[in-house]
């Protein structure tokens, strides 16, 4: 009797597991994020610190920022590794004609639109200049929405705010804070402030100071200067780089260099993305 010759892998074929394709995630894409159920048109992919991510924009045109993980979305139902196009491949929106225009968040634009009455909800910013910025970049959208923004003096006073303010499923809080790491005092008033409840959200970014979310190379510099301990930060910006040292034109010079989304860091995007989708959400 002859022997059969079986190869080294038994596995059935129903049992095997099957590839799953890579898609380039190119600028009106649609696709359904595997997690959440959340489906939307790819606006932009950015690279970040914790790895690359991918920005969708729903038909209600709310954003949610996800990392582009293996397996991670559907595309026409089928599951699919989302990467990062080639340059020049259509990864981003168009800048300037052509295509469909977008604000400079990178929005769908909504022409003649008119701004919705404003929401209860809120959005505040730690200082007059990060609410300069996110007006600069997100202002169409925020006025479409219908969201306020305001800004804090300061950290310590968000306590007291958010108590004055008094949260609810209807009037949702949403904050941002500058320099949000662990160990900080900004780390600790924001478990503080968030311990209230889930209709208050704090967020932040890992920067010094807002100056830092623009990209360098926007302002024609290699990188931010690193300032020593004890000094102040901002002064210290400006002799570094040869600035006079008068911070009110320092930030107008900065502003003045923000254009777009494009401009500013992947680690700010997401975080005022995520606040605009949760004072906006119904409730």
């Amino acid at each position: 009797m002859r022997s059969r010759q079986y190869g080294p892998d038994l596995t059935p074929p129903w049992k095997k597991p099957t590839s799953v394709p890579e898609v380039a995630a190119e600028v009106d894409l649609v696709v359904e994020e595997v997690a959440t159920g959340f489906c939307g048109a790819v606006i932009r992919c950015e690279k970040t610190a914790e790895g690359p991510t991918v920005t969708l924009e729903d038909r209600f045109g709310k954003h949610r920022v996800f990392p582009l993980s293996p397996a991670g979305f559907l595309l026409e139902g089928r599951p699919v590794t989302l990467v990062r196009p080639r340059p020049g491949a259509g990864g981003q929106p168009a800048a300037g004609g052509g295509g469909k225009p977008r604000t400079a968040s990178g929005s769908l634009a909504v022409p003649g639109a008119r701004a919705r009455v404003a929401r209860a909800g809120r959005i505040y910013v730690e200082g007059r200049h990060d609410a300069e910025l996110v007006e600069r970049v997100w202002g169409d959208d925020l006025r479409i929405e219908g969201v306020v923004v305001e800004y804090l003096e300061g950290v310590d006073d968000l306590p007291a705010i958010v108590r004055e303010f008094a949260p609810a499923p209807d009037a949702r809080l949403g904050v941002l804070v500058d320099h949000l790491v662990p160990g900080s005092k900004e780390s600790r008033i924001a478990a503080e402030v968030s311990a209230g409840g889930s209709d208050v959200l704090v967020v932040g970014h890992p920067y010094i100071d807002i100056w830092q979310a623009v990209k360098p190379a926007s302002l024609g510099i290699p990188a931010w200067p690193v300032i020593p301990r004890g000094q102040d930060w901002k002064t210290g910006v400006c002799r570094a780089l040869g600035w006079p040292e008068n911070t009110g034109a320092a930030w107008q010079k900065i502003l003045g260099s923000v254009h777009s989304y494009k401009d500013l860091e992947p680690e700010l995007l997401g975080r005022v993305e995520e606040l605009i989708d949760f004072v906006t959400a119904p409730a």
